[in-house]
């Protein structure tokens, strides 16, 4: 009997958010013998084959595909395979049947600023409190998101489980090998992420460029280019003059990051709202000067790690950016706090809170 099955039909090749998190944690889920729902064969265990176009790499036709997928297709294998209940990483799962479920949720970002002409606003409007009203229990990567929910969507506080996540501590640790080229290269701010509004990168390229020593900086943006919103931040970076200083290099491969994070300066991001952060917490695990948002899950992650500004205040970025350009000392204390503070994180401890969860639910 397959009691649990992990539904894995977000993942992707070039993992970001989610998919990151579903391939980080379902190894931890070992103790419940699972069966896996994935388009990838993993010996150690028991997997159900399910198809490879459900996921974000296809775009929305891929989101689209899966859905349909979930609401047909998932029943049937549920009820094939005699399980007893499903664990999704994202909030989907079938609705109106006999599957018994167990979701995550990560953000609830597209009711904090709503786009009507997207579907994601609609999706998390009318599809994603079904399920969670549904659902046997709601997992939730931080005590923000489980407030969140409560407000947006009146779920019971006693139906949600905050587990913080972690990040891959074999990967992003400190590097002390140089970048390429670096003879010629400035001193460097470091963000990472999406372009999306709710980032708040024209904020902190405003702030960049109120530093008053710019010229002897520069600020890398890394994270896939949007075309609804990179040829705008392209105008603005042009309109401040700043078209040399700031560097916009697109999806960065995974195994660059931490030799890239390593050697900034300081990490700063200032998103308006973070289900998690994934980045904040790898940047402190490379032992990088961390400055980030006092809102949502931010200060969570980093506790007393980073410099926390409001991120709707252009000033304070700025003033947070030349502490970190003027006070060496500054810089030090930061990298160790940080260094310290992700050594308390890790998909194990992430692993073993979910696993109690699924428990039990069995």
């Amino acid at each position: 009997m397959n009691e649990l099955l992990v539904n894995l039909s977000m993942v992707f090749s070039q993992p970001t958010g989610i998919s990151n998190y579903a391939l980080n944690l379902f190894p931890h889920l070992k103790p419940l013998t699972p069966t896996l729902l994935t388009v990838q064969d993993y010996p150690e265990f028991q997997c159900e084959p399910i198809p490879n176009n459900l996921t974000p790499a296809q775009g929305s036709k891929g989101h689209l595909r899966r859905l349909i997928w979930t609401q047909l297709q998932l029943p049937q294998i549920y009820q094939k395979l005699a399980a007893k209940l499903l664990f999704s990483p994202l909030p989907e799962a079938p609705l109106f049947t006999n599957c018994r479920y167990i979701i995550q949720v990560h953000d609830l970002i597209p009711l904090r600023f709503p786009n009507w002409r997207s579907p994601l606003t609609n999706y998390a409007r009318y599809y994603v409190p079904q399920i969670l009203t549904q659902a046997q229990h709601i997992i939730c990567n931080s005590h923000s998101t489980a407030k969140d929910i409560t407000e947006f969507y009146k779920i019971p506080a006693s139906k949600i489980t905050p587990v913080l996540l972690a990040y891959d501590s074999n990967h992003f640790r400190p590097i002390s090998e140089k970048l390429e080229k670096d003879t010629n290269r400035k001193p460097y701010f470091l963000y990472l992420g999406r372009h999306d509004k709710y980032k708040n990168i024209n904020r902190l390229v405003t702030a960049f460029a109120a530093l008053p020593n710019n010229q002897d900086y520069e600020l890398w943006l890394a994270g896939p280019t949007d075309k609804r919103f990179t040829p705008n931040l392209r105008i603005q970076i042009a309109e401040l003059g700043i078209t040399d200083q700031v560097k916009i290099l697109d999806y960065v491969n995974y195994n660059e990051l931490p030799k890239i994070i390593s050697n900034a300066l300081a990490f700063v991001f200032p998103s308006l709202w973070e289900g998690f952060g994934f980045p904040v917490l790898e940047a402190m695990a490379c032992g990088t000067p961390v400055i980030t948002s006092n809102l949502s899950s931010l200060p969570e992650v980093t506790s007393d790690a980073a410099i926390l500004i409001n991120p709707y205040n252009v000033q304070e970025i700025t003033a947070a950016m030349q502490q970190i350009i003027d006070d060496g000392q500054l810089r030090d204390k930061l990298s160790q706090l940080g260094l310290f503070r992700a050594k308390q994180f890790s998909w194990e401890k992430t692993g073993l809170a979910t696993v109690e969860v699924l428990n039990r639910f069995i």
